[in-house]
């Protein structure tokens, strides 16, 4: 009698511990606690409501109907009640004749000029666009930089913009339609919305971004500028200038200097104490490929709109690769 009493008593708190609600951010959801897997690349839908099971260490379990598995682990903050209030950056979508206009509505700043529900860190990846081009030669922005002796010109010489991500890395997505992610996820950016930005800023960016000609503007803005914490206009704007700041320092015209030369990571950094700062050498990471430098992340912090002060509020950096090939334009080293 007591065992069946027993009983009864745990399945009516199961019963009253699941409950419906919807989401409040998009959020993935993973197979396991320790968010290793998440089968599919589900993600949370803002406008779909969820049985939560229950709640454990700051997590929840919910059941997504049509998934395998069903049952996924998602942060309980991706229920928070307070998500309703104010979020990072409340996506506008406009249709404007056959077009659709991608903005943001909602800017909140603090004392420093950095967004109160953005980022207040941010990685600039910026990329060695003829070693790039080694290796994705089929890219249109390849193509149009090996034919072209004008235009291609700025990207032979310079670093050029990757993207402005924020930090930490696994923070991106934010407050993005399923659909869109899905489109991002599987490469289709020209699916993705036109972006609401000035003709001015389109150019320089343009200029900085030669995968621009792959909207690679706009899977750049979905998947990071989303939580930057301001509209696209505001976000391409930062980065261009960090960018033309950056071509305009010691490192590049060393890098201009040295093409189809080897430089290594202490020499890159020493070049970086000497533009920006001492320290700063610290915040950069050298990516390589196949023996050539690919890529440098600049780890930046906040408060300023001049790369040499981001950098040296930066956090410092571990870099694997050590030493690389300058490439040069064209195919082949």
């Amino acid at each position: 009698m007591n065992k069946l009493f027993l009983v009864c008593i745990f399945f009516t708190v199961s019963l009253l511990a699941r409950h419906d609600a919807y989401p409040t951010k998009i959020c993935p959801a993973f197979n396991n606690m320790k968010h290793s897997k998440n089968t599919h690349d589900v993600y949370l839908d803002t406008t779909k409501e969820y049985t939560i099971m229950k709640e454990h260490k700051g997590q929840k379990l919910i059941l997504i109907k049509g998934e395998q598995p069903a049952q996924r682990w998602v942060d309980s903050e991706c229920f928070s009640a307070s998500g309703n209030n104010l979020s990072s950056v409340d996506i506008a979508i406009k249709s404007i004749g056959k077009s659709t206009v991608l903005t943001s509505n909602t800017k909140k700043y603090d004392s420093a000029g950095v967004s109160e529900s953005g980022s207040k860190n941010n990685l600039l990846a910026l990329s060695w666009h003829n070693a790039f081009c080694e290796t994705h030669r089929s890219k249109k922005e390849c193509k149009r930089s090996l034919l072209s002796s004008g235009k291609g010109k700025y990207s032979k010489n310079n670093f050029v913009l990757h993207g402005l991500w924020p930090q930490p890395r696994n923070k991106i997505y934010c407050n993005v339609e399923r659909d869109f992610v899905y489109a991002d996820k599987h490469g289709k950016w020209r699916d993705l919305p036109c972006l609401a930005m000035d003709e001015e800023i389109e150019k320089r960016l343009a200029r900085v971004m030669p995968g621009f000609a792959s909207e690679l503007h706009k899977h750049e803005w979905v998947k990071h500028g989303t939580c930057y914490g301001t509209d696209p206009q505001e976000y391409f704007e930062d980065a261009v200038s960090l960018v033309e700041q950056f071509n305009e320092s010691k490192v590049v015209d060393y890098f201009s200097k040295n093409i189809g030369k080897q430089v290594t990571l202490k020499q890159v950094r020493h070049l970086f104490d000497r533009s920006f700062g001492v320290g700063t050498g610290k915040r950069v990471e050298l990516r390589c490929r196949k023996g050539l430098i690919t890529e440098l992340w600049l780890q930046l912090g906040s408060g300023s709109d001049d790369l040499g002060t981001l950098l040296q509020r930066g956090k410092p950096i571990r870099s694997r690769c050590q030493k690389g090939l300058i490439d040069r334009a064209g195919y082949g080293r």
